[in-house]
């Protein structure tokens, strides 16, 4: 009888050490995400849940993420890939964002392969490339915001969104002209459309920044 209560505690005492252990490891929250890297719950917990973007693509306002800086980079990615990090165009241009090789270049990246495989990287050069945009277009956002053309009133986000598909040169030609010199790309976006589209985001928390690079 000894033998027998020893050897069910023993047998209980694995059963329990093999339970904890099984849980442990199921705990911990790995993810597959685009070209085979993983990232632990820690990095996931500081990126927007994965989203259908589809129903929201008129509205260009993610759903669950609003008006944020969040909201305006993952409504810009769905318009310009459909947030797909891997993508290249017909034009060339590439990634989530669709950035051009020259405006890569300009912020210390000229390795477009190593570009398409780090999500990490994309997402900076757009915060990048935010700031770089606010920095050139820094008066006429002081001089415009608030005034209404074509019938949109004018936004920082949405001067920044028309900068990101025409260059913030084209911007400044676009507002001065009040609406009357506009750009549109060879898939038919034109500024006017980008400066409804985006409208009214909250991007203060990137600021203005001179020439930034990696």
């Amino acid at each position: 009888m000894k033998r027998w209560i020893g050897f069910l505690g023993h047998l209980a005492i694995i059963i329990i050490f093999t339970s904890f252990g099984t849980y442990s490891f199921k705990s911990k929250s790995v993810v597959e995400v685009p070209f085979q890297l993983k990232v632990t719950s820690t990095y996931l917990s500081n990126v927007p849940s994965l989203i259908d973007f589809q129903n929201q693509e008129d509205q260009g306002s993610p759903i669950l993420l609003g008006k944020s800086y969040v909201g305006f980079k993952e409504a810009l990615a769905f318009k310009e890939s459909q947030g797909k990090y891997e993508i290249v165009n017909s034009l060339g241009y590439l990634g989530k964002y669709q950035f051009g090789s020259s405006t890569l270049k300009l912020m210390g990246v000229s390795n477009a392969v190593y570009f398409l495989n780090d999500p990490v990287l994309q997402e900076r050069i757009f915060e990048l490339n935010v700031a770089r945009n606010k920095w050139i277009l820094r008066r006429d956002i002081k001089r415009f915001v608030g005034k209404r053309i074509n019938g949109v009133i004018i936004s920082e986000s949405g001067m920044v969104a028309a900068a990101h598909l025409a260059g913030a040169g084209n911007v400044k030609k676009y507002l001065r002209s009040y609406g009357q010199n506009d750009f549109s790309d060879a898939y038919g976006s034109n500024i006017a459309h980008y400066m409804k589209k985006f409208a009214n985001y909250n991007i203060s928390k990137i600021k203005a920044q001179h020439n930034p690079k990696v």
